[in-house]
């Protein structure tokens, strides 16, 4: 694994989860927990409405923290209700954090390869709606990481489960001085809570 992103996950205070955040998010230890034992593929889209900020890192963090425990047959996504494209602040807060990005295209709805570790698959990112041919079609659990696609998706085609874990927006910081500092809070709420989850699928395989 990148040596920087090691270094900040080692730094992360799973301790921290509240205890209402651990029932929130319980749901999905247990979608994965089952899957791995049973030995299953675990495919996890995260899904917010614009796939431009908190789907995109919830996505991101949970295949580089899978890694870091070493659970391998999981595959994450992520999608919105509609396709916009990657906010450049959620690249540049996943860049400070260790990952390795590069720009793939340049147009208004660029795609990325992003790297965990060196001899890993680069996660290709770019925004698109959830049921994107890019995207699963069956057998995955739909996690809602914002409160307006967890009411505005009451039903998800091919989904097993329908998991809302829903976080607040950076974007309300958008071209303020407290941009920058707010994009790396949600980022690490959503890697720390990430953590504990598989943190409890190791504990428990």
């Amino acid at each position: 694994m990148n040596t920087k992103l090691k270094a900040t996950i080692t730094s992360l205070q799973e301790n921290s989860i509240s205890r209402e955040r651990q029932e929130t998010i319980k749901p999905l230890i247990d979608f994965i927990k089952h899957k791995h034992i049973a030995k299953q593929a675990i495919r996890l889209n995260f899904i917010c409405t614009h796939n431009s900020r908190r789907s995109h890192l919830s996505q991101i963090w949970a295949q580089a923290l899978a890694h870091y425990f070493g659970i391998t047959n999981i595959t994450c996504y992520s999608g919105g209700t509609e396709a916009t494209a990657v906010y450049p602040v959620v690249i540049d807060t996943l860049i400070d954090q260790g990952f390795e990005i590069q720009h793939l295209t340049e147009h208004d709805n660029p795609i990325y390869s992003m790297k965990y570790a060196k001899n890993e698959p680069a996660i290709i990112a770019f925004s698109k709606t959830y049921d994107n041919t890019f995207n699963p079609e069956s057998e995955f659990a739909a996690i809602l990481t914002c409160s307006q696609a967890d009411v505005g998706c009451p039903f998800i085609a091919g989904a097993e489960q329908r998991i809302p874990i829903t976080y607040e927006d950076p974007k309300a910081f958008d071209n303020t001085p407290m941009q920058k500092e707010k994009y790396l809070e949600r980022s690490l709420q959503i890697a720390s809570e990430l953590l504990y989850v598989f943190s409890q699928i190791k504990t428990n395989d």
